[in-house]
């Protein structure tokens, strides 16, 4: 799935859930004594394992899956960070603001990217003119279109953004179009270095070195060698700002995750997330720590109801348009059933767009449940048209053609996926809808989304949502990433209310209540079906300390040390 962990819309393909009902402010630790006055040591190798490849854009403003996250988690830094509630707080820049639409920040003065420069806030304003530059092929153009000018900019009507201001290398101001209450958690705050990408076109950096093979960040490590589809090594950045990291080196390895317990238990692998299907496996082992924590992702199934036409969705798909036809495939499901078989025992079904642990959730007695009900689903399909017009026991569509669910789920080498695939299907057989399932590699899979392939009608995806809950970048009717292509005027009402600071000023009270009735017109609609949402399961061996987990992620690795 896909990773927007970064995308301040920092959203990311990867999914796990919660058992709270509130995001919990507790740090899990990995380390078995964290309350003793250990001094941490230096040296060391530790291994990090990746259970897919990475697709090799090793720089923030390009990458699109998660693998490739985790590695650039480890050789760059944000400008700020978020805490435990998700809150913004400073890191390498603070920033003070009257109004939320017009940001003076400062950075502090002797940060260091890896190639001996030191930041400036420069190498900021140059990243968020490659964003906003027409031929960025990166996806976060969202993450800098509001900013004051910059839709000029990227129509090349000027060769200026206005709502950015240079006072010198350490301080900037940003001007955003208008007040939102979101403004800083969406802005894209990662630098890239000037000195780095000196004479690299924007249409060109996707392929360059610098992004491919010699990426160059602000991270406590830094890439020394990437075996395509393999490995990455890494060597501590002695000079990060954060304090020289305690381990020497890392090194992510891309393993089979059928090996991952093997490997667990050899000592071959140190860290690593896993699949929930092996969790008992990974808790009997001796030397290894089980850590479970917060999520902030959900899975779903999707229907394409349009397509996306390069600057927005346009909803013309008419298979699967009738609302009652996406109601009877939900009380089709049986959600319960499903997650406890694939999920075992870390994951609850979901009932709207947004994770439990985010503040913004609808309470689920404000939402319809749909409830596992087959015999109401037969009768709304009754009721649509849906109909067994030949007697071959599966229906068809009211003109009386044949009806053909063609669901599509992503493949990898966790044999997993395919059987959670399958038993969706039957349930959908079950009431008479003809399934034909397709699985497809998970390297093409988004990539067909994003260019709304004809071929996937329904399709199972997943989200993880980042900082600010705002479901803006996934659900709007101009959002890329709105894979649906579900376009609603008042969805799109409610979810400008909800960040408009003349709206909602600073009340979080009245902001969630605006939130609230659009979860309740999504899941009226259905433009697709939320299913489950999970815990994070991380397996940290009992020898790596320091290790902290919370809801906002892992902390920075520089305060890892080995035993």
């Amino acid at each position: 799935m896909l990773s927007l962990a970064a995308l301040t819309l920092f959203l990311s393909i990867f999914l796990v859930a919660c058992s709270s009902d509130k995001a919990s402010s507790k740090k899990t630790d990995s380390s078995k004594n964290s309350q003793t006055a250990e001094i941490p040591k230096d040296g060391g190798t530790l291994v990090y394992s990746l259970d897919s490849a990475p697709e090799g854009k090793f720089n923030m403003g390009f990458y699109g899956v998660d693998a490739d996250f985790q590695v650039l988690d480890f050789i760059d830094e944000n400008l700020i960070k978020f805490d435990d509630k998700l809150k913004p707080q400073p890191n390498i820049a603070s920033w003070e603001t009257k109004n939320n639409k017009v940001y003076n920040f400062t950075i502090k003065k002797g940060v260091k990217w890896q190639n001996g420069e030191e930041l400036s806030v420069k190498d900021w304003e140059f990243a968020l003119k490659v964003l906003a530059d027409k031929d960025y092929e990166g996806p976060r153009y969202s993450n800098v279109q509001n900013i004051l000018g910059v839709p000029d900019f990227h129509a090349k009507k000027t060769d200026k953004i206005e709502g950015i201001k240079v006072m010198d290398d350490y301080h900037i101001q940003i001007t955003f179009d208008k007040a939102r209450v979101n403004n800083l958690e969406n802005l894209w705050t990662y630098p890239m270095s000037r000195k780095e990408f000196q004479g690299v076109a924007v249409k060109d950096m996707l392929s360059s070195k610098q992004v491919r093979t010699n990426p160059v960040g602000l991270g406590p490590y830094k890439v020394t060698k990437i075996v395509p589809g393999e490995s990455v090594e890494m060597t501590r950045f002695n000079d990060y700002f954060g304090g020289k990291p305690h381990i020497e080196k890392i090194i992510l390895k891309v393993i089979d995750p059928s090996l991952t317990v093997g490997e667990l238990k050899n000592g071959t692998i140190d860290m690593t997330a896993f699949h929930p299907s092996i969790i008992d496996q990974v808790s009997a082992l001796s030397n290894v720590k089980t850590i479970k924590y917060p999520g902030l992702s959900y899975y779903y199934v999707g229907f394409k109801l349009g397509y996306w036409d390069g600057k927005k969705n346009v909803m013309n798909n008419p298979k699967y348009q009738n609302d009652l036809l996406r109601e009877a495939m939900y009380y089709a499901i049986n959600r319960d059933e499903w997650v406890n078989a694939f999920f075992y025992g870390v994951g609850k079904p979901v009932n709207r767009p947004v994770p439990t642990n985010h503040w913004i959730a609808a309470d689920n007695k404000d939402l319809e449940q749909y409830q596992y009900d087959p015999k109401k689903a037969e009768k709304l399909l009754d009721e649509a048209g849906y109909k067994d017009v030949d007697g071959d026991g599966f229906r068809e569509d009211p003109n009386g053609k044949k009806f053909v669910v063609n669901f599509s789920h992503y493949q990898t080498q966790n044999p997993t996926f395919e059987a959670r695939a399958k038993a969706l299907t039957q349930y959908w057989e079950a009431v008479g809808l003809k399934t034909k399932l397709t699985m497809i590699d998970a390297n093409l899979y988004y990539d067909m989304l994003d260019k709304s392939d004809n071929s996937m009608e329904v399709f199972f995806g997943g989200w993880s949502t980042g900082s600010d809950p705002d479901p803006s970048p996934l659900w709007k009717s101009d959002a890329v990433w709105n894979y649906a292509r579900w376009v609603n005027a008042d969805s799109d009402k409610l979810l400008d209310q909800a960040t408009d600071m003349s709206v909602v000023g600073t009340d979080t009270k009245k902001r969630k209540d605006i939130y609230v009735e659009w979860q309740k017109l999504f899941m009226k609609e259905l433009p697709v079906l939320p299913i489950a949402e999970l815990e994070e399961t991380m397996a940290v061996n009992k020898r790596v300390h320091g290790v902290t987990f919370d809801v906002s992620g892992k902390n920075r690795p520089n305060n890892w040390w080995i035993q």
